[in-house]
């Protein structure tokens, strides 16, 4: 493998990586959203990562988005101003520790992937300075 392929592969894991970690953000972000009981509640968005071109120096892309419950979890909040008439309230499903867990994992894989970049820039700069 290349410098240059290492490099695209670790770049395309980057991409990947970082909106896997926007994703997580946006659902701890949401995590205390309410809803009326005639609306959905916020959907949790999980990425689905793919290979881009499996076993050719092609990395990985992001294929698509999953989508957490719409029902999400019914609360009793009396009192709230959008509780229905027995007080309920829709809140989404999400559960914090594994939402930490995974912005965890996403943080690590995106150092590593940084540090792949990194270190092939290294080595090309030192390739290059061998021909001077």
């Amino acid at each position: 493998m290349s410098i240059f392929g290492a490099m695209n592969i670790a770049g395309s894991g980057l991409v990947v990586n970082r909106k896997w970690m926007d994703a997580v953000s946006d659902n701890i972000a949401n995590l205390n959203n309410v809803s009326s009981m005639n609306d959905k509640a916020y959907q949790a968005r999980f990425v689905v990562a793919r290979p881009n071109n499996y076993g050719n120096e092609g990395g990985a892309l992001v294929a698509g988005h999953l989508w957490g419950n719409p029902e999400g979890r019914v609360v009793d909040m009396q009192g709230h101003p959008l509780a229905d008439a027995n007080g309920n309230v829709r809140v989404p499903d999400i559960d914090l520790a594994s939402q930490m867990a995974q912005l965890m994992l996403a943080q690590r894989a995106y150092q590593a992937n940084l540090s792949v970049v990194e270190r092939s820039r290294s080595a090309y700069e030192a390739a290059i300075g061998i021909g001077k």
